[in-house]
């Protein structure tokens, strides 16, 4: 996993850089809602829309600048605003004027498979569905491509989808990479950027989405096999957002949602993330995934990286597809025999020889910092760190280590990472095991091997790094919605990219193992294209729903610490989502209903959907038509509350039934009260859709504590188990204790 230890040390730098001007600006993102009607062609429209944001800018620019030399870029394409850079003061005029939704300022966030499929249950694609998959198209929203990958190969393929409007800028695409553009602080691909991937990010994701089958592959001879992607007849268009740093700015973010919706991308993934989520409509990707869903892309995003660091689940919006992060039944184990003849077992991936028999030392002062380490010799030796990251490895490899052992008291017990030398991550009673065996010896040394494959009996657990909810913005959504494979992932890198985040580190990779959300994402991204194929018709909420209600409960032993807050309705199983037997569709209107109950008045709402018709009604945000249930309820007290549902019968059988079990998962369910009315809908070739109503009261224990019920509905021809997760906590839903928003 190459940058999650640098990720979670710098996140707050990283989104505390606000891109400052030299005159004191930053930039700031203006969202005017909705595209205005235009009758005029597409490039008059471009030109008028352009012309009123620097008409609008002007206004509230009194320093003799000019609004085209402030604005970096407009959004015209799919919805309707700018990225410009404005002092403080300026901001805040523009946001009293008439017609601006919301102004924020544009933060920088952060990029949060050989066995992973196998382990969904999800076989290969059958060559007769690679036509089908031919025409859809997914929009990688990232850190560009390596379009030279094997995985990417275009050989077999016909020409695009004739509905495609993309374009590749500085990018030589095929029929497989259909287009490819690049975005920094709003210059465009065609002043010289470039769509390539530097990082490695981007092309690991992509393949995971959409990779051809590559077999034979492996990362030094580990997690060998046949590398593929869940849809690999389909088409990817590649929206270079990120740096080779690994930042990704919220103006270049909402210009790639605003091309790729008008290019025609039927699905779009989105593996970046911030460690505590935002309000909708102060949200790049919120408001990009609002857009999209109004025209039928779906969006998959990752729910972040930051549970470790008191975080919460980042991607919340009750419009797009939240993805935490599980494992596989693969594991990483690497081992150092000490002199003593004792073997310590830690984590790594580390596909170097064997380090035989090399003296174990203690850095000077302790210290690993690459200046500390400078001033000893430490050539040809095994270091004992208390600490790890990127810097940390640049200094052993400088100071010409053999080896390392490595304290992770810091870092995830459940990810194996990939250093830069023959080393290995141990807990702390094992490393202070080594320590003492160091203390005690006059020439201690150690042994440390190549890193070895187990079996992972417990999986799926769930990510520790995974960031749990509750939702912040909207208690009443559950998410994450589901979880998805995560951690020590093979797929798909960037030769350009060192495979440890060090740069020292000169191995060169065309396959890569990673770890985080960003794993997770990819792999519900590919599945929803999966289940589009087969229903072009369907919404984005009803492909939503597919993937939830089929999803795999995770309320086993391994899982024995966790609930739904951390993995949502439980594991993906892409193969049952095709043919759910029901699903719970939502509409445009079903969502502004929603924010009406969030506070937003009719009048934003109205710049938002770009109806005059919009009005807000009383209601409450559990109403929206979800997939699943939630509620925040106070303990020790009493309770009651009511979920109002809808339900379409997508089952091979238009004529059926269907009954209700209340499935208890947790204990103290058992003393609430909780009825489904009615206990059977009755479907019909003339009423495909049902309603019900779950209604649920009684007293929570008074601790902090998680109640699971699944409200689990089975067709009368035994075809369909429709299962929907009822979730109420007592979870404070506002920021942690000591917290601030970076």
């Amino acid at each position: 996993m190459r940058c999650f230890v640098t990720l979670l040390v710098l996140l707050a730098l990283f989104n505390a850089i606000l891109n400052a001007s030299e005159d004191g600006g930053q930039v700031y993102i203006v969202y005017l809602g909705h595209l205005p009607a235009s009758g005029l062609l597409e490039s008059e429209s471009f030109s008028a829309i352009e012309a009123a944001h620097e008409d609008l800018l002007d206004q509230v620019l009194d320093d003799g600048s000019f609004a085209s030399d402030r604005i970096l870029h407009s959004y015209k394409r799919s919805l309707n605003g700018f990225a410009a850079r404005l002092t403080e003061q300026e901001a805040r005029r523009l946001s009293s004027m008439e017609g601006i939704v919301s102004i924020f300022p544009s933060r920088t966030h952060e990029l949060l498979t050989t066995r992973s499929w196998d382990f969904l249950g999800f076989p290969q694609t059958p060559k007769e569905d690679l036509p089908l998959q031919g025409e859809i198209i997914i929009g990688m929203i990232d850190s560009g491509v390596w379009p030279d990958s094997p995985s990417f190969s275009d050989e077999g393929f016909g020409p695009p989808p004739s509905r495609w409007k993309g374009s590749c800028q500085n990018f030589t695409c095929n029929n497989k990479i259909i287009g490819a553009r690049a975005y920094q602080l709003g210059l465009s691909g065609g002043t010289g950027l470039s769509p390539l991937d530097e990082t490695g990010h981007g092309s690991h994701t992509a393949s995971i989405v959409a990779g051809r089958a590559v077999g034979n592959v492996s990362f030094g001879g580990l997690a060998t096999g046949t590398v593929r992607g869940a849809v690999p007849g389909a088409r990817l268009a590649i929206y270079k957002v990120c740096d080779d740093d690994g930042g990704c700015d919220d103006a270049d973010i909402l210009a790639a949602y605003d091309d790729a919706i008008a290019d025609g991308v039927d699905v779009i993934s989105f593996s970046i993330g911030r460690r505590f989520p935002l309000p909708y409509f102060e949200e790049a990707s919120a408001i990009g995934s609002f857009h999209a869903m109004k025209r039928g892309v779906l969006v998959s995003a990752a729910a972040g990286n930051h549970a470790r660091v008191n975080g919460r689940v980042c991607n919340v919006a009750p419009w797009m597809l939240s993805i935490a992060a599980s494992s596989i039944d693969r594991r990483f184990v690497d081992k150092i025999l000490l002199g003593n003849g004792k073997t310590i077992v830690g984590a790594s991936i580390n596909s170097f020889p064997d380090v035989q028999n090399a003296t174990l030392t203690v850095p000077i002062n302790g210290s690993c910092y690459p200046d500390d380490i400078a001033i000893g010799s430490y050539k040809g030796e095994i270091i004992i760190c208390q600490t790890y990251n990127e810097e940390y490895g640049s200094g052993l490899l400088l100071a010409g280590a053999a080896g390392a052992v490595i304290l992770g008291d810091d870092l995830p017990d459940d990810v194996a990472f990939t250093l830069p030398l023959p080393a290995l991550m141990v807990t702390r009673d094992k490393f202070d095991e080594i320590l003492a065996y160091v203390n005690d010896t006059n020439n201690p040394v150690g042994t440390i091997d190549s890193t070895e494959t187990t079996v992972d009996t417990q999986a799926p657990t769930a990510a520790s790094f995974s960031s749990p909810g509750p939702n912040m913005i909207t208690p009443w959504i559950l998410k994450p919605d589901l979880s998805a494979p995560g951690i020590d992932i093979i797929a798909s890198w960037s030769p350009k990219a060192s495979p440890s985040g060090v740069p020292e580190d000169k191995r060169i990779v065309l396959y890569s193992i990673e770890t985080g959300t960003s794993m997770a994402c990819p792999h519900a991204s590919g599945a929803a294209a999966f289940v589009k194929s087969f229903h072009r018709d369907w919404s984005p909420a009803m492909i939503m729903s597919a993937l939830i209600t089929t999803a795999a409960p995770m309320n086993t032993p391994g899982n024995s610490g966790s609930n739904e807050l951390k993995y949502g309705a439980g594991q993906l199983n892409p193969s049952k989502a095709r043919d759910p037997g029901l699903v719970y569709h939502a509409s445009e209107s079903n969502y502004v209903a929603l924010l009406c109950a969030q506070g937003y008045n009719a009048s934003q709402l109205a710049l938002i959907t770009g109806s005059n018709a919009t009005a807000c009604v009383t209601g409450f945000s559990g109403d929206l038509n979800y997939p699943t249930m939630a509620a925040h309820v106070t303990p020790g007290q009493n309770f009651s509350v009511d979920f109002s549902r809808i339900v379409t019968n997508v089952g091979r059988s238009a004529s059926v039934e269907y009954t209700v079990d209340i499935i208890v998962i947790t204990r103290t369910a058992q003393e609430l009260e909780v009825f489904v009315s009615p206990g059977t809908l009755e479907f019909s070739a003339e009423n495909r859709t049902a309603s019900y109503m779950v209604s649920v009261s009684g007293v929570v224990p008074p601790v902090k504590e998680v109640i699971s019920v699944d409200i689990v509905w089975s067709s009368s021809d035994s075809e369909y188990v429709v299962r929907s997760p009822l979730v109420l906590y007592t979870t404070n839903v506002g920021m942690p204790t000591g917290e601030t928003t970076p």
